[in-house]
């Protein structure tokens, strides 16, 4: 319980007249004993007033409230939470909420101001915003509810449990399904390239047009029909991907608010929907985790769930990226032929045990490296250098540079698809390498 500004002013008006008519018989000026009395009767008056009101204030019923908490909240977006109050006041009354956020949740608009109008239930909203992946749980939300007179603020603290999930950026696949994916993949930045040649998969029949090559044309069935006809092609649908994911120490560098972990967790989320839709199976390998994790490659929107809740809280461990003994556990899971992205971030210190690895790999299937590149390494080769140590950390970043392009020329001399990029910019790159290789057949 707290004073409000209501008892405040009254105190500060009876503690003013106190002063003044004690001062005034030290300037000769007397009063009657009358007033002293009546002073002391006023003051007296006020206390059992203030008294009573907060009597009346912890006596008065605390409203009902529940929470709509969405079951998935995004990470780094915001999110909706409302609170639902209903009560029995016959008249109306402001208040003030603040819900408890568990600590992945921060918001700033606490507290909260609404008032309870008598016969009506009141709702309020807010935005969350998540900071980190995993399992977050409400528990208390507190209420300030003025007294009667208004002299007091009564504090509530209310019981009010809730769970949710805190998944990795998966708002950009639901927006996704509002717009066509060619308008879609433009928004996040993917440039597709012109097609070259044709699908590999037959689709159908159909009549010739100017722009059919000759390749197309179906000769018995224009023997047949005596008039040209053409075959459709598609893109292959059967394929597999499999993501290996690197969850050891390389990946807890941190880019803004969010770790390379992080990002590279929505460009898995980011791809998987896009080959999805495209009618391919998606996989997940994690290695370097404390709790490591398969997932068979399987078809259908369904899948981005089965991955989001297998990667929600997984956290980047402080164990080394052992690239081989994850290529010898995937090899015996995956038999079929498939399009194995590798999402890590390659260093010097790699260069040993990686060739082999991606060279065993290669023998049975195709395989995509994406590379983080941290931006402390760009920004240090292209600040400006005007003292000492700015030059020494010129030349670590150029010596850095050229020890992770060495290596990037290796795995090129081996045919091994690279992409070299910053966390940010992941997504849409693999998009875009992804789509690339599937028109040309690559997969």
């Amino acid at each position: 319980m707290s004073p409000t500004a209501r008892l405040t002013w009254l105190c500060a008006l009876l503690l003013g007249a106190s002063i003044l008519f004690s001062s005034l018989p030290l300037l000769g000026i007397a009063l009657p004993n009358l007033l002293h009395s009546l002073l002391i009767a006023l003051v007296v008056a006020c206390l059992l007033v203030a008294a009573g009101d907060a009597w009346l204030g912890w006596q008065q019923p605390s409203p009902q409230i529940s929470r709509e908490l969405p079951g998935q909240l995004p990470l780094g977006r915001d999110s909706k939470i409302t609170l639902t109050l209903h009560h029995s006041y016959s008249r109306s009354t402001p208040i003030s909420l603040h819900d408890h956020l568990p600590e992945p949740l921060t918001c700033g608009d606490f507290p909260l101001a609404a008032s309870l109008e008598p016969g009506r239930f009141t709702r309020v909203s807010y935005s969350a915003q998540a900071l980190r992946r995993g399992a977050c749980s409400f528990s208390t939300c507190e209420l300030r509810l003025p007294s009667p007179l208004g002299l007091w603020q009564i504090r509530r603290l209310l019981p009010l449990a809730g769970h949710s999930k805190i998944y990795p950026d998966f708002a950009r696949l639901y927006n996704s399904e509002l717009t066509s994916q060619e308008l879609w993949l433009g928004q996040l930045g993917v440039r597709q390239r012109p097609r070259r040649g044709l699908g590999l998969d037959f689709h159908q029949l159909r009549e010739y047009r100017e722009s059919d090559t000759l390749r197309q044309i179906d000769w018995k069935a224009t023997a047949r029909k005596r008039s040209l006809i053409a075959r459709e092609y598609q893109d292959e649908r059967d394929q597999q991907i499999i993501f290996m994911l690197d969850c050891g120490r390389k990946m807890r560098s941190q880019d803004g608010e969010f770790s390379h972990f992080d990002h590279t967790l929505n460009a898995l989320l980011l791809l998987s929907h896009v080959a999805l839709r495209q009618g391919d199976a998606v996989g997940l390998h994690t290695f370097a985790s404390d709790t490591p994790r398969f997932i068979a490659p399987a078809k259908g929107q369904g899948q981005i769930m089965q991955l989001m809740n297998a990667v929600y809280d997984l956290e980047p461990s402080l164990q080394p990226a052992d690239y081989l003994a994850a290529s010898e556990q995937l090899l015996v899971r995956q038999k079929r032929r498939a399009l194995v992205i590798v999402l890590s971030n390659l260093r010097d210190e790699s260069n040993d045990e990686l060739l082999p690895t991606l060279r065993r790999l290669s023998r049975r299937h195709r395989v995509l490296v994406a590379s983080l590149r941290e931006a402390a390494l760009d920004d240090s080769l292209h600040s400006p250098l005007g003292t000492y140590e700015q030059s020494l950390d010129y030349c670590g970043a150029v010596s850095y540079r050229q020890s992770r392009e060495l290596l990037h020329r290796q795995l090129q001399l081996q045919e091994v698809n690279l992409l070299d990029v910053r966390p940010q910019h992941l997504g849409p790159q693999l998009i875009s390498q992804y789509l690339a290789m599937k028109r040309a057949g690559a997969l």
